[in-house]
């Protein structure tokens, strides 16, 4: 099942809907309303058909739009291929590093 069919099953849905009421509607880590019930241990190909990764609440965290993106975005490791330069754009980083093989 393709993930985007996975997120609207009657099971996802009625999951989803049980989750959200179970923790009032609120962001589970700063108490403002929720936005998304975000999975834990992330869908991918290996276990999408896997409902204790799919829909076991233990799995589950229902976000605020600002701490989902956090959770996304806020990890990401900076790349070494590229720079700011004096002015604040993304420039190529001079000279360009080694790669490791």
């Amino acid at each position: 099942m393709a993930r985007r069919d996975f997120y609207t099953s009657a099971a996802w849905l009625r999951c989803r809907d049980g989750y959200i009421k179970s923790v009032c509607g609120l962001c589970e880590r700063c108490g403002k309303p929720g936005y998304i019930v975000h999975h834990k241990q992330h869908i991918d190909d290996s276990n999408e058909g896997d409902p204790e990764v799919t829909l076991n609440w233990a799995n589950l965290e229902y976000l605020c739009l600002e701490c989902h993106n956090k959770e996304h975005f806020q990890k990401r490791q900076t790349r070494d291929d590229v720079m700011f330069d004096a002015s604040g754009q993304l420039v190529a980083a001079s000279p360009p590093p080694k790669r490791k093989h």
